[in-house]
Protein backbone atom coordinates (compact mmCIF):
# COMPACT_ATOMS: atom_id res chain seq x y z
CA UNK A 1 0.00 0.00 0.00
CA UNK A 2 1.12 3.36 -0.65
CA UNK A 3 2.05 6.09 1.86
CA UNK A 4 -0.88 8.73 2.27
CA UNK A 5 0.64 11.48 -0.07
CA UNK A 6 -1.06 14.39 0.77
CA UNK A 7 0.84 13.48 4.32
CA UNK A 8 4.29 13.15 2.09
CA UNK A 9 3.91 16.91 0.27
CA UNK A 10 2.82 18.43 3.72
CA UNK A 11 5.86 16.92 5.64
CA UNK A 12 8.13 18.85 2.24
CA UNK A 13 5.59 22.06 3.03
CA UNK A 14 7.15 22.55 6.03
CA UNK A 15 10.67 21.84 5.35
CA UNK A 16 10.40 24.92 2.33
CA UNK A 17 8.52 27.64 4.50
CA UNK A 18 6.14 29.85 2.39
CA UNK A 19 5.32 27.48 -0.31
CA UNK A 20 1.72 27.51 -1.99
CA UNK A 21 -0.10 24.58 -1.93
CA UNK A 22 -1.62 23.70 -5.57
CA UNK A 23 -2.33 19.80 -3.44
CA UNK A 24 -4.44 19.20 -1.32
CA UNK A 25 -8.24 18.99 -2.90
CA UNK A 26 -10.22 21.03 -0.33
CA UNK A 27 -12.39 24.30 -1.31
CA UNK A 28 -11.79 27.88 0.15
CA UNK A 29 -14.27 28.25 2.31
CA UNK A 30 -16.13 27.23 5.34
CA UNK A 31 -19.83 25.84 6.18
CA UNK A 32 -22.72 28.20 5.90
CA UNK A 33 -23.69 29.83 9.01
CA UNK A 34 -27.02 27.43 9.64
CA UNK A 35 -24.30 24.40 10.14
CA UNK A 36 -23.17 26.63 13.00
CA UNK A 37 -26.79 27.65 14.69
CA UNK A 38 -27.67 23.78 14.13
CA UNK A 39 -24.66 22.57 16.35
CA UNK A 40 -26.56 24.56 19.49
CA UNK A 41 -29.57 22.04 19.57
CA UNK A 42 -26.43 19.60 19.52
CA UNK A 43 -25.35 20.88 22.98
CA UNK A 44 -28.95 21.51 24.46
CA UNK A 45 -29.70 17.66 24.52
CA UNK A 46 -27.37 15.61 26.76
CA UNK A 47 -28.31 11.79 25.16
CA UNK A 48 -26.34 13.57 22.05
CA UNK A 49 -23.54 12.94 24.34
CA UNK A 50 -23.79 9.48 24.00
CA UNK A 51 -23.48 7.14 21.22
CA UNK A 52 -25.91 7.86 18.28
CA UNK A 53 -27.79 5.53 15.77
CA UNK A 54 -25.09 3.95 14.12
CA UNK A 55 -26.50 4.86 10.57
CA UNK A 56 -26.78 8.41 11.40
CA UNK A 57 -29.50 10.20 13.42
CA UNK A 58 -33.21 10.29 12.02
CA UNK A 59 -33.65 13.91 11.14
CA UNK A 60 -30.57 14.06 8.97
CA UNK A 61 -31.51 10.77 7.10
CA UNK A 62 -34.48 12.52 6.42
CA UNK A 63 -33.26 15.43 5.23
CA UNK A 64 -30.84 13.21 3.08
CA UNK A 65 -33.50 11.38 1.68
CA UNK A 66 -35.14 14.67 0.40
CA UNK A 67 -31.88 16.20 -0.79
CA UNK A 68 -31.30 12.50 -2.93
CA UNK A 69 -34.64 12.91 -4.90
CA UNK A 70 -34.40 16.57 -5.24
CA UNK A 71 -30.61 17.27 -6.56
CA UNK A 72 -30.26 13.62 -7.77
CA UNK A 73 -33.05 12.05 -8.80
CA UNK A 74 -32.39 9.46 -6.37
CA UNK A 75 -35.86 8.02 -4.68
CA UNK A 76 -36.11 6.08 -1.37
CA UNK A 77 -37.57 2.44 -1.84
CA UNK A 78 -37.69 -0.72 -0.03
CA UNK A 79 -34.94 -1.51 -1.97
CA UNK A 80 -32.14 0.78 -0.86
CA UNK A 81 -31.13 2.29 2.33
CA UNK A 82 -29.27 5.46 3.56
CA UNK A 83 -26.32 5.32 5.75
CA UNK A 84 -24.46 8.21 7.33
CA UNK A 85 -20.46 8.03 7.17
CA UNK A 86 -17.52 9.44 8.23
CA UNK A 87 -17.08 11.08 4.99
CA UNK A 88 -17.36 9.19 1.58
CA UNK A 89 -14.28 7.59 2.14
CA UNK A 90 -15.46 6.05 4.93
CA UNK A 91 -18.83 5.04 2.79
CA UNK A 92 -15.87 3.26 0.51
CA UNK A 93 -14.35 1.48 3.08
CA UNK A 94 -17.94 0.19 3.88
CA UNK A 95 -19.12 -0.80 0.46
CA UNK A 96 -15.64 -2.98 -0.05
CA UNK A 97 -15.77 -4.67 2.89
CA UNK A 98 -19.23 -5.32 2.59
CA UNK A 99 -19.13 -7.02 -0.78
CA UNK A 100 -15.58 -8.61 -0.97
CA UNK A 101 -13.52 -11.20 -0.22
CA UNK A 102 -10.27 -11.03 0.14
CA UNK A 103 -9.03 -12.01 -3.91
CA UNK A 104 -11.63 -10.73 -4.94
CA UNK A 105 -11.40 -7.82 -7.81
CA UNK A 106 -12.41 -4.20 -7.83
CA UNK A 107 -12.15 -2.36 -11.21
CA UNK A 108 -11.15 0.98 -11.02
CA UNK A 109 -10.25 3.44 -14.14
CA UNK A 110 -7.12 4.88 -14.80
CA UNK A 111 -6.07 7.39 -13.32
CA UNK A 112 -7.49 6.68 -10.15
CA UNK A 113 -8.05 7.89 -6.72
CA UNK A 114 -5.59 6.84 -4.61
CA UNK A 115 -7.82 6.23 -1.21
CA UNK A 116 -9.51 4.29 -3.38
CA UNK A 117 -7.09 2.05 -4.77
CA UNK A 118 -5.44 1.54 -1.00
CA UNK A 119 -8.99 0.78 0.24
CA UNK A 120 -9.33 -2.05 -1.81
CA UNK A 121 -5.70 -2.99 -1.11
CA UNK A 122 -6.79 -2.81 2.73
CA UNK A 123 -9.58 -5.75 2.20
CA UNK A 124 -6.69 -8.32 0.65
CA UNK A 125 -8.99 -7.44 -2.39
CA UNK A 126 -7.31 -6.83 -5.93
CA UNK A 127 -7.52 -3.53 -7.81
CA UNK A 128 -7.94 -4.06 -11.43
CA UNK A 129 -7.15 -0.92 -13.34
CA UNK A 130 -8.72 0.16 -16.65
CA UNK A 131 -7.05 3.12 -18.54
CA UNK A 132 -10.39 5.67 -19.46
CA UNK A 133 -10.08 6.71 -22.93
CA UNK A 134 -8.00 10.12 -23.51
CA UNK A 135 -10.52 12.45 -23.25
CA UNK A 136 -10.74 10.88 -19.21
CA UNK A 137 -14.20 9.14 -19.93
CA UNK A 138 -14.47 5.52 -19.43
CA UNK A 139 -13.99 2.74 -22.11
CA UNK A 140 -16.99 0.65 -22.25
CA UNK A 141 -15.47 -1.93 -24.18
CA UNK A 142 -12.47 -2.14 -21.89
CA UNK A 143 -14.37 -2.21 -18.90
CA UNK A 144 -16.50 -5.26 -20.28
CA UNK A 145 -13.17 -7.09 -20.84
CA UNK A 146 -12.01 -6.42 -17.74
CA UNK A 147 -14.67 -8.33 -15.80
CA UNK A 148 -13.81 -12.12 -14.57
CA UNK A 149 -15.35 -13.87 -12.12
CA UNK A 150 -13.78 -12.79 -8.95
CA UNK A 151 -15.02 -8.96 -10.18
CA UNK A 152 -17.19 -7.96 -7.79
CA UNK A 153 -17.97 -4.46 -8.58
CA UNK A 154 -16.62 -1.22 -11.25
CA UNK A 155 -15.89 2.18 -9.40
CA UNK A 156 -17.07 4.91 -10.98
CA UNK A 157 -16.25 9.08 -9.86
CA UNK A 158 -17.32 11.86 -11.35
CA UNK A 159 -17.11 14.66 -11.56
CA UNK A 160 -13.81 12.97 -11.39
CA UNK A 161 -10.62 13.07 -9.16
CA UNK A 162 -7.61 13.26 -10.04
CA UNK A 163 -8.70 14.15 -13.79
CA UNK A 164 -11.83 16.88 -13.58
CA UNK A 165 -13.85 14.63 -15.88
CA UNK A 166 -17.22 14.68 -16.02
CA UNK A 167 -18.62 11.22 -17.13
CA UNK A 168 -21.86 11.70 -19.52
CA UNK A 169 -25.19 10.52 -18.95
CA UNK A 170 -24.75 8.03 -21.71
CA UNK A 171 -21.87 6.81 -20.67
CA UNK A 172 -22.51 6.35 -16.91
CA UNK A 173 -25.94 4.58 -18.00
CA UNK A 174 -23.77 1.90 -20.11
CA UNK A 175 -21.51 1.35 -17.35
CA UNK A 176 -24.79 0.69 -15.13
CA UNK A 177 -25.87 -1.74 -17.26
CA UNK A 178 -22.70 -3.26 -17.61
CA UNK A 179 -22.85 -4.01 -14.07
CA UNK A 180 -26.19 -5.25 -13.97
CA UNK A 181 -25.93 -7.53 -16.95
CA UNK A 182 -22.41 -9.14 -15.06
CA UNK A 183 -24.16 -9.31 -11.45
CA UNK A 184 -21.59 -6.76 -9.81
CA UNK A 185 -21.91 -3.75 -8.50
CA UNK A 186 -22.26 -0.33 -9.49
CA UNK A 187 -19.76 2.10 -7.32
CA UNK A 188 -20.32 5.78 -8.23
CA UNK A 189 -18.58 8.58 -5.94
CA UNK A 190 -19.72 11.82 -6.66
CA UNK A 191 -18.08 13.57 -3.55
CA UNK A 192 -17.52 16.59 -6.91
CA UNK A 193 -21.61 16.45 -7.59
CA UNK A 194 -22.35 20.23 -7.82
CA UNK A 195 -18.78 21.00 -8.77
CA UNK A 196 -19.02 21.46 -12.79
CA UNK A 197 -18.27 24.20 -15.36
CA UNK A 198 -19.05 25.22 -19.27
CA UNK A 199 -22.08 23.69 -19.56
CA UNK A 200 -21.44 19.88 -17.92
CA UNK A 201 -24.55 18.39 -15.71
CA UNK A 202 -23.64 15.66 -12.81
CA UNK A 203 -25.74 12.47 -13.36
CA UNK A 204 -26.38 10.30 -10.59
CA UNK A 205 -26.50 6.43 -11.76
CA UNK A 206 -28.77 5.41 -8.70
CA UNK A 207 -31.57 6.96 -10.47
CA UNK A 208 -31.40 4.87 -13.39
CA UNK A 209 -34.92 2.91 -12.71
CA UNK A 210 -33.99 -0.59 -11.91
CA UNK A 211 -30.46 0.48 -10.23
CA UNK A 212 -31.19 0.50 -6.73
CA UNK A 213 -30.47 -3.27 -6.35
CA UNK A 214 -27.03 -3.24 -7.70
CA UNK A 215 -25.44 0.41 -7.22
CA UNK A 216 -24.00 2.36 -4.42
CA UNK A 217 -23.87 5.69 -4.81
CA UNK A 218 -21.36 7.97 -1.93
CA UNK A 219 -21.80 11.79 -1.31
CA UNK A 220 -19.80 13.84 0.96
CA UNK A 221 -20.10 17.14 2.35
CA UNK A 222 -16.63 17.73 2.54
CA UNK A 223 -15.99 19.56 -0.68
CA UNK A 224 -19.64 21.03 -0.87
CA UNK A 225 -20.56 22.20 2.03
CA UNK A 226 -16.49 23.19 3.29
CA UNK A 227 -16.69 20.13 6.29
CA UNK A 228 -13.94 18.67 5.10
CA UNK A 229 -12.37 18.00 9.18
CA UNK A 230 -15.70 17.52 9.74
CA UNK A 231 -16.00 14.01 8.44
CA UNK A 232 -19.28 13.98 6.91
CA UNK A 233 -20.84 12.33 4.12
CA UNK A 234 -23.53 9.56 3.24
CA UNK A 235 -24.12 6.18 1.24
CA UNK A 236 -27.11 4.68 -0.69
CA UNK A 237 -26.73 1.31 -0.46
CA UNK A 238 -29.09 -1.65 -1.91
CA UNK A 239 -30.74 -3.17 1.00
CA UNK A 240 -29.65 -6.82 1.28
CA UNK A 241 -26.52 -4.91 2.00
CA UNK A 242 -27.78 -3.07 4.99
CA UNK A 243 -26.66 -5.49 7.40
CA UNK A 244 -23.35 -6.20 6.13
CA UNK A 245 -22.67 -2.53 6.13
CA UNK A 246 -23.90 -1.76 10.14
CA UNK A 247 -21.47 -4.73 11.41
CA UNK A 248 -18.74 -2.75 9.55
CA UNK A 249 -19.76 0.68 10.37
CA UNK A 250 -20.57 -0.68 14.42
CA UNK A 251 -17.06 -2.37 14.43
CA UNK A 252 -15.06 0.53 12.79
CA UNK A 253 -16.64 3.71 14.13
CA UNK A 254 -19.91 2.68 16.49
CA UNK A 255 -21.69 5.93 15.03
CA UNK A 256 -20.73 8.89 12.74
CA UNK A 257 -19.44 11.90 14.69
CA UNK A 258 -22.74 13.54 16.59
CA UNK A 259 -21.76 17.21 16.28
CA UNK A 260 -20.84 16.76 12.90
CA UNK A 261 -23.96 15.41 11.83
CA UNK A 262 -26.21 18.32 13.51
CA UNK A 263 -23.91 20.63 11.30
CA UNK A 264 -24.32 18.68 8.21
CA UNK A 265 -28.51 18.68 9.45
CA UNK A 266 -27.85 22.71 8.87
CA UNK A 267 -26.09 22.55 5.84
CA UNK A 268 -28.34 20.29 4.29
CA UNK A 269 -31.39 22.40 5.60
CA UNK A 270 -29.52 25.93 3.84
CA UNK A 271 -29.44 23.92 0.57
CA UNK A 272 -27.28 23.70 -2.54
CA UNK A 273 -28.20 27.77 -3.04
CA UNK A 274 -25.04 28.07 -0.87
CA UNK A 275 -22.86 25.56 -2.65
CA UNK A 276 -23.76 26.81 -6.07
CA UNK A 277 -22.60 30.55 -5.07
CA UNK A 278 -19.16 29.86 -3.90
CA UNK A 279 -18.75 26.93 -7.31
CA UNK A 280 -19.32 30.74 -9.41
CA UNK A 281 -16.36 31.83 -7.97
CA UNK A 282 -14.08 28.63 -8.13
CA UNK A 283 -15.21 28.77 -11.72
CA UNK A 284 -13.52 32.54 -12.06
CA UNK A 285 -10.35 30.62 -10.61
CA UNK A 286 -10.96 27.66 -13.17
CA UNK A 287 -10.63 30.03 -15.71
CA UNK A 288 -7.44 31.92 -14.64
CA UNK A 289 -5.92 29.22 -14.23
CA UNK A 290 -6.49 27.46 -17.12
CA UNK A 291 -5.40 30.44 -19.10
CA UNK A 292 -1.75 30.60 -17.19
CA UNK A 293 -1.25 27.18 -18.29
CA UNK A 294 -1.69 27.63 -21.67
CA UNK A 295 0.65 30.23 -21.86
CA UNK A 296 3.18 26.85 -21.32
CA UNK A 297 2.35 26.08 -24.74
CA UNK A 298 4.08 22.64 -26.18
CA UNK A 299 5.76 22.17 -22.82
CA UNK A 300 2.68 20.53 -21.33
CA UNK A 301 -0.68 18.79 -22.14
CA UNK A 302 -3.95 20.35 -20.13
CA UNK A 303 -6.89 18.40 -21.39
CA UNK A 304 -9.90 21.02 -20.75
CA UNK A 305 -11.89 19.14 -18.42
CA UNK A 306 -15.23 20.29 -16.77
CA UNK A 307 -15.53 19.39 -12.93
CA UNK A 308 -14.36 18.89 -9.64
CA UNK A 309 -11.24 21.43 -8.67
CA UNK A 310 -8.46 19.72 -10.88
CA UNK A 311 -6.24 19.84 -14.30
CA UNK A 312 -4.62 16.37 -14.38
CA UNK A 313 -1.08 18.33 -16.46
CA UNK A 314 1.51 16.43 -18.74
CA UNK A 315 4.62 17.59 -18.42
CA UNK A 316 6.39 16.98 -21.60
CA UNK A 317 10.02 16.38 -19.25
CA UNK A 318 12.18 13.24 -18.89
CA UNK A 319 12.36 14.30 -14.90
CA UNK A 320 10.08 11.40 -13.01
CA UNK A 321 6.90 13.39 -11.25
CA UNK A 322 8.26 12.66 -7.88
CA UNK A 323 11.66 14.64 -8.81
CA UNK A 324 9.62 17.36 -10.62
CA UNK A 325 7.26 18.22 -7.82
CA UNK A 326 10.72 18.04 -5.05
CA UNK A 327 12.19 20.62 -7.35
CA UNK A 328 8.60 22.65 -7.40
CA UNK A 329 8.83 22.74 -4.05
CA UNK A 330 11.99 23.08 -3.12
CA UNK A 331 13.01 26.33 -5.74
CA UNK A 332 9.49 27.80 -6.92
CA UNK A 333 7.82 27.54 -3.15
CA UNK A 334 4.91 25.86 -5.25
CA UNK A 335 3.53 22.09 -4.20
CA UNK A 336 1.55 20.05 -6.54
CA UNK A 337 0.73 16.41 -6.60
CA UNK A 338 2.38 13.97 -8.89
CA UNK A 339 0.66 11.41 -11.40
CA UNK A 340 2.20 8.30 -9.62
CA UNK A 341 0.19 8.23 -6.82
CA UNK A 342 -2.78 7.86 -9.25
CA UNK A 343 -1.61 5.07 -11.28
CA UNK A 344 0.25 6.67 -13.59
CA UNK A 345 3.58 5.62 -14.09
CA UNK A 346 4.16 6.38 -17.72
CA UNK A 347 5.08 9.52 -18.37
CA UNK A 348 5.21 12.84 -16.03
CA UNK A 349 1.50 14.13 -14.96
CA UNK A 350 0.77 16.64 -12.05
CA UNK A 351 -2.32 17.08 -10.06
CA UNK A 352 -3.10 21.21 -10.13
CA UNK A 353 -5.99 21.66 -7.93
CA UNK A 354 -7.43 25.44 -7.55
CA UNK A 355 -10.52 24.65 -4.97
CA UNK A 356 -8.55 26.22 -2.11
CA UNK A 357 -7.60 29.39 -3.99
CA UNK A 358 -9.29 32.75 -4.19
CA UNK A 359 -8.52 35.06 -7.09
CA UNK A 360 -6.55 36.90 -5.37
CA UNK A 361 -3.94 34.18 -3.97
CA UNK A 362 -4.37 31.91 -7.69
CA UNK A 363 -1.99 34.41 -9.15
CA UNK A 364 0.91 34.11 -7.13
CA UNK A 365 -0.06 30.54 -6.77
CA UNK A 366 -0.50 29.41 -10.68
CA UNK A 367 2.45 31.92 -11.70
CA UNK A 368 4.66 30.12 -9.68
CA UNK A 369 3.25 26.71 -11.56
CA UNK A 370 4.49 28.52 -14.36
CA UNK A 371 7.95 29.67 -13.83
CA UNK A 372 8.97 26.70 -12.29
CA UNK A 373 7.65 24.35 -15.79
CA UNK A 374 8.89 27.18 -18.02
CA UNK A 375 12.69 26.74 -16.17
CA UNK A 376 12.66 22.86 -16.93
CA UNK A 377 14.06 23.84 -20.65
CA UNK A 378 17.03 25.29 -19.17
CA UNK A 379 17.72 21.81 -17.66
CA UNK A 380 17.17 19.77 -20.57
Amino acid sequence: MQAPIIAVIAGMIRENPETISLGQGVVHYGPPKEAVKAMKEYWSNGENHKYLHVEGIPALLEVIRSKLSADNGIKSTKESRVVVTAGSNMGFVNAILAIADPGDEIILLSPYYFNHEMAVGLASAKPVVVPAGLDYQPRLDLLSWAVSPRTRAIVTISPNNPTGAVYSQETLRGVNDLCRERGIYHISDEAYEYFTYDGARHFSPGSIEGAAHHTISLFSLSKSYGFASWRVGYMVIPEHLGEAVRKIQDTILICPPGIGQYAALGALKRGPKYVHKQVAGIERVRKLVLDSLRKLGDRVTVPETRGAFYFLVRVHTDLEDMALVRRLIEQHRVAVIPGATFGLREGCYLRVSYGAMTRQTVVEGIGRLVDGLQALEQHG
